[in-house]
């Protein structure tokens, strides 16, 4: 902390230990000690009384300066008790002085730090406290006020002026817009001319045809100027004359141009020329037929540089050089500045320099001077170096961007430093050079392309193409191009080097016959189509603008495999009961390129044709022909295919077809074995069963359950679907149903090992409703969910029907349950039925004495309102009878349900006054009865509804509950208040006829009745004024004349009443008027006189009782003036008529005691020097100006003005002379030929005078008399 930077407005540091005074530097931070010991105390004189380890010396500081605080507060204390209370002032003296001296002298003993004063600050501090002690208690006055006001007027000095508004009077009295203007003379030295003073550069070319030269004339009026011009291709000179008519013209010019208005300026005459040359001012000779003294100064006039393009081609590719040329027409050293713009990205600036061909050219170095040609003659001088020079530039950059490049002229700057600038297209004066169509290129583009790339895919000498014989197939090639994966949009130029298969060499190289071709590939295709086998190598390619390169693989191998032949051997494959053929067994032999494709036909005779496929990757495999069914097939082989030749391949002619009778073995099998069939205890079980081989079967089968297996036959089956029945299953458990044996016409017995489940169950579904609490009836809230128990008996799941009987015409309803002692959840209350059930399995029994469940609600509770007298029912609302506010009332409410009750409701106030207002209140009852209590503390409009209900059985439910809504009028009390109350009326004495009104404002609702008490201050007893019948809201009180007496009367509203009957009475202490009857005031003028000027005060005397009212009109306009003194005065601001009508005093505002005292304000004089500006006059020496003052006032005018010399900038003029002259009229003209600042120091009229000058300390206004 110690360490923190302050600023130098900061409180300084606080002490800290010596080797800090000694400039050691003190640790970072002080570990706490113990306090320390007397002795210790007695070797450190330097130490504190109080530690710092205990309070630090911030903070010892902070509550010494509450302590002075709590001794200040305790002395204005008992300062405020001797005024009031009159205590011993001496006693009080010397208490403080001592207290004072304790505390002063005390003080340093604590050693605290910023607190050790010397002894002669405490006695000063003493001393002071000791007079501030005698001030306060010997009630010494100090005139503060006075020293306030004068203070305040330092800083802000303000007087009421004539216009009741508060003016600065130094303002007034100072106007410094009373003397306005002044004229300066100065004497003109000799004039000089110079051409083109700027050194600016001027050029001419098809477009500016003309440029003017500038001549600044100083201070003189030529009638005869000459140019010398030498041409700049021939050397020769001519002179060019410029007589006073065009002088003349041309200065008439420079006066419309803003500089030109400017006497004392130099003047700029603009002579155009329209030749090239260099141009020098070779004589100028003024009105005094003498020449004017003139600078050397030469301007070139030149051809404007120009810049264009060479157009060169406009398609290149990567890699090229841009080679183009820039021209460039200007007088050297020249100055190119271009651009490059590459894919609209700005790529750089760069400038060119191009020196003068000539080394002695005055361009090529810095000039110290305006001449170009330092001799005074120009005759067979050499301007060749000033002529307009044509360059060609060539430009050259390798492109190795591709897309849009583009090269602007920016701008070309000539050796005489005129630059035309390209960059700006939107310039007017661009646009005029550029629009033309014959105009030269300012810009070069150049459309950079990407090289082409070529290269063949998914093909090489590895892996050739492989085509059918007679087909073609496109080349697979790829484009691509230097800078991206695709090629450029257009058609490429390709070329390759072909070798028929026969003749490739066996390396894959190409041999001597091949053959170059060229084919062009359009956009977006494919490749090149192709139909000879052999080698195929790329050569080149070529896009529309650039030749591309050719990348591996480049060589690719067409060729033509052979096509698929298809060579078959069959085998019978025989019956080993019978002997018969079941089937053939078929070798099938392939040729080609695998995957083998063969299609073939398969037809039973007297039936349809079945056609038949077989896919194969090998090159031999087997076919095995076995039919279900007996009769005589034939199979003929069509087509086949493999992976070259797509397309099928017919095998008709090769005449691949077998036949053969087949008789097939007998067989049976289940339709549906699969999963096990389950069924019902006491229900037979069919199946399906279908036969194979010839008619009529015997089938033979057994049944087999709990170990016991009965065997059973069928003979005689004809149809080879038939459907197996059992006997009746009455036992319950699993059955086993097998086939064994099947027999059909050729008596071979075949085995079978056919076999299928029958799962039966062991009893039937049942269901009942289940108990609770020992009973199948319940209670329960309305709209709760009411599970009813299930007791189900069976296989899960069970599918239930029950029904609400209470609900008559609805269907049962439908559900599944999975769990035996499941519930069924309810909403509506009534007698719940099961109707029927079933388990998964088997239709079930309901048990009768247990299928029905009774469900009751709960009755929700209920709110009514007891009707009376005082309340009844209208439409859906309960309307209470009106009461007066204040006055207690309630309402009774009944309840049914289950208590305690919990009401809650909203309380709805639409005062008579004011916003609206709601408020929710609740209450419990505990029985079924209560009373709610009514508020009446506010007149208006009150609704209390009822909106929430509950028991102890229910919650609230909107829904189920309707709100019950009480109304009530609450009548205000009435009130009578003074509509200015506080407000003292004030009678005039002599004034007896008529009165002022008292207003009153009554609230409530009329005709109302109202007592009023009239006091005079110097009596006990009151006058009483009943008014009846007040039918408006408000009433104007006409305090009868008998009761007033001259003094002061308080009037007072005792009670008022309304038409409702609801009275108040007002307390003693309400507000009340007064009424007051006075003498009227009086005003007289301090000065007799009548005329004053603007800035004087004017004084008046006013009699009666302060505050005073003065009214008088001011230049025609009525006012009125507030006054807290006798003395009433106002600072005369403006000229007019002040004019005094009457006054009213704090007992008479109402009587005005009328008078007329009128003084007329003059204004000021005033005088303006050269219309009350500050003109400038050049003259020449022994000329003359003419000095014109204009004078505002009363004439005769009296002035006094002086010369002062034109000093230099910084330092203040010198009084050189001061005259004083006197004008009748209201303008004056003196003719002065001496330089210097002529100005008006004072002027005087008939009334008024004023100066700039203070005479004595006192301002130089003043009044004539």
């Amino acid at each position: 902390m110690n360490g923190t930077p302050r600023l130098r407005s900061a409180y300084p540091s606080t002490p800290q230990k010596a080797y800090e005074q000694n400039g050691a530097e003190a640790p970072a931070s002080l570990p706490r000690v113990p306090l320390p010991t007397l002795s210790a105390r007695q070797q450190d004189p330097q130490a504190p009384l109080i530690p710092f380890n205990l309070i630090d010396g911030p903070q010892q500081r902070l509550y010494v300066a509450f302590f002075y605080l709590g001794l200040t507060v305790w002395r204005l204390c008992d300062y405020y008790g001797l005024v009031s209370d009159e205590t011993d002032s001496l006693w009080l003296f010397m208490k403080w002085v001592a207290i004072d001296s304790i505390f002063l002298y005390g003080l340093p003993g604590l050693k605290i730090p910023w607190l050790q004063w010397s002894s002669t600050s405490i006695t000063m501090l003493f001393v002071g406290h000791a007079i501030f002690d005698a001030v306060l208690m010997f009630r010494i006055p100090i005139p503060l006020e006075t020293w306030l006001i004068a203070f305040t007027r330092m800083f802000y000095d303000r007087e009421i002026a004539v216009s009741e508004r508060r003016v600065k009077p130094a303002n007034v009295l100072h106007n410094a817009s009373l003397i306005l203007g002044k004229q300066i003379i100065h004497i003109l030295p000799e004039g000089s001319a110079t051409l083109n003073p700027d050194q600016t550069s001027f050029c001419i070319d098809s477009f500016t045809t003309s440029v003017n030269l500038p001549i600044q004339l100083n201070q003189t009026n030529p009638i005869l100027i000459e140019l010398l011009r030498v041409d700049l291709d021939t050397n020769l000179n001519e002179t060019m004359t410029i007589h006073a008519k065009e002088i003349r013209r041309l200065k008439k010019l420079a006066q419309k141009q803003p500089l030109g208005r400017d006497a004392a300026a130099p003047r700029y005459l603009q002579y155009p020329v329209k030749q090239t040359g260099l141009y020098r001012l070779q004589r100028v000779v003024d009105e005094s037929k003498l020449e004017v003294q003139r600078r050397l100064s030469d301007t070139l006039v030149v051809h404007c540089p120009s810049a264009h393009m060479r157009p060169v081609a406009e398609a290149k590719c990567i890699g090229d050089l841009s080679n183009f040329y820039l021209q460039v027409d200007a007088t050297p050293p020249i100055n190119i500045k271009y651009s490059k713009l590459v894919n609209g990205q700005e790529s750089g600036h760069a400038v060119l320099s191009i020196p003068p061909k000539s080394p002695m050219s005055p361009l090529a170095t810095q000039r110290s001077s305006g001449a170009l040609v330092t001799r005074e003659s120009v005759a067979n001088v050499d301007v060749s170096w000033a002529r307009s020079q044509s360059t060609g530039i060539s430009l050259n950059e390798s492109l190795g961007v591709s897309g849009s490049w583009q090269y602007s002229i920016d701008e070309v700057q000539d050796g005489c430093g005129n630059v035309v600038n390209y960059a700006n297209h939107r310039l007017a004066d661009t646009q005029k050079r550029h629009s033309s169509t014959n105009a030269a290129p300012l810009e070069q583009r150049f459309s950079v392309h990407e090289r082409p790339r070529i290269a063949l895919r998914g093909c090489d000498s590895q892996h050739p193409l492989r085509v059918p014989k007679g087909k073609s197939v496109r080349l697979p090639i790829q484009l691509s191009s230097t800078g991206r994966d695709i090629a450029e949009h257009g058609t490429h130029q390709i070329s390759y080097l072909f070798t028929p298969s026969v003749e490739v060499l066996p390396n894959q190289e190409h041999g001597k016959v091949a053959v170059l071709e060229e084919f062009k590939l359009e956009p977006h295709a494919a490749g090149h189509e192709v139909y000879e086998p052999g080698l195929y190598t790329l050569q080149s390619v070529e896009s529309a603008h650039c030749a591309g390169e050719v990348l591996e693989p480049s060589a690719c191998l067409l060729s033509n495999p052979p096509e698929p032949t298809l060579s078959i051997e069959t085998q019978v494959i025989p019956d080993r009961c019978a002997g018969n053929s079941v089937g053939l067994l078929v070798d099938l032999d392939l040729t080609g390129t695998p995957p083998f494709r063969v299609e073939y036909t398969e037809r039973r005779r007297g039936g349809p044709v079945t056609p038949q496929v077989v896919e194969t990757h090998l090159l031999h495999t087997q076919l095995e022909l076995r039919p279900a069914h007996s009769g005589h097939y034939r199979y003929e082989f069509q087509h086949i295919s493999d992976a070259i030749y797509q397309e099928p391949r017919s095998l008709r002619d090769e005449r691949l077809n077998l036949e053969q009778d087949v008789k097939p073995p007998a067989s049976a099998r289940f339709l549906d074995a699969y999963p096990a069939r389950k069924t019902c205890i006491g229900e037979p079980v069919s199946l399906g069963i279908q036969l194979l081989g010839d008619a009529p079967w015997k089938l033979e089968y057994e049944l087999v359950h709990h170990g016991r297996r009965q065997k059973r036959k069928i003979d005689r089956i004809e149809n080879n679907i038939y459907t197996l029945t059992t006997d009746e299953l009455n036992s319950g458990g699993e059955y086993s149903l097998a086939l064994t044996a099947v027999t059909d016409k050729s008596g071979c017995k075949v085995s079978l090992e056919q076999e299928t489940k029958i799962e039966v169950a062991l009893q039937r579904p049942k269901a009942a409703f289940g108990l609770i609490e020992g009973q199948r009836t319940i209670s329960a809230l309305e709209d709760k969910k009411v599970k009813l128990p299930l007791r189900l008996q069976g296989e899960s799941p069970w599918t239930v029907q029950y029904q609400n009987l209470g609900q008559a015409g609805e269907s049962p309803v439908t559900k599944i349950f999975k769990n035996a002692n499941d519930e069924i959840e309810v909403k509506e209350a009534g007698t719940y039925e099961i109707v029927h059930v079933d388990d998964a399995t088997c239709p079930g029994n309901v048990d009768a004495a247990a299928n029905r469940f009774s469900v009751e609600w709960i009755p929700r509770p209920s709110v009514h309102v007891s009707e009376s007298a005082a309340i009844e029912l209208q439409q859906d609302r309960y309307v209470k009878k009106g009461i007066c506010e204040g006055d207690e009332d309630a309402v009774d409410l009944t309840f049914t349900g289950t208590p305690p009750f919990d009401v809650e409701y909203s309380h709805h106030v639409k005062p008579e006054r004011g916003s609206q207002s709601t408020s929710t209140k609740k209450f419990t009852a505990g029985i079924n009865l209560a009373s709610v209590r009514m508020e009446t503390t506010e007149a208006g409009s009150h609704q209390y509804k009822i909106s929430k209900l509950s028991d102890l059985s229910y919650n609230h439910n909107p829904r189920k509950f309707s709100p019950v809504v009480i109304e009530q009028r609450v009548h205000s009390t009435p009130m009578a208040t003074f509509s200015d109350g506080g407000k003292t009326y004030k009678y005039c004495k002599e004034e007896e006829a008529g009165g002022e009104n008292v207003p009153i404002s009554l609230k409530g609702s009329p005709p109302f009745h109202l007592e009023v008490e009239i006091r005079h201050h110097s009596s006990s007893k009151p006058e009483l004024v009943t008014i009846p019948n007040i039918g408006s809201h408000q009433y104007n009180l006409h305090i009868p004349h008998r009761l007033l007496a001259l003094g002061t009367h308080a009037v007072r509203i005792r009670k008022v009443r309304d038409v409702h009957g609801c009275q108040r009475r007002m307390e003693q202490g309400a507000p009340h008027v007064q009424v007051n009857v006075a003498e009227v005031p009086g005003i007289t003028a301090q000065e007799s006189r009548i005329d004053y000027c603007v800035g004087d005060r004017i004084s008046y005397t006013l009699s009666g009782l302060p505050p005073f009212n003065v009214f008088y009109t001011f230049q025609g306009q009525e006012r009125k003036a507030s006054v807290s003194t006798t003395n009433f005065r106002r600072l005369a601001e403006k000229p007019g008529e002040f004019t005094i009508t009457a006054v009213t005093d704090q007992r008479s505002v109402d009587c005005k005691a009328h008078t007329s005292i009128t003084k007329v304000i003059h204004e000021m004089p005033s005088v303006r020097v050269s219309k009350g500006r500050t003109a400038t006059v050049d003259i020449h020496e022994g000329g003359e100006a003419e000095i014109l003052f204009e004078f505002g006032g009363a004439p005769p005018f009296e002035f006094t003005y002086t010369r002062s010399s034109n000093p230099p900038r910084g330092k203040k003029p010198q009084v050189l002379d001061t005259k004083s002259d006197i004008s009748y009229e209201h303008t004056k003209s003196i003719l002065a030929s001496d330089e210097g600042i002529y100005e008006v120091v004072s002027i005087k009229d008939r009334f008024c005078a004023f100066s700039t000058q203070r005479i004595q300390g006192k301002s130089g206004q003043k009044l004539l008399t």
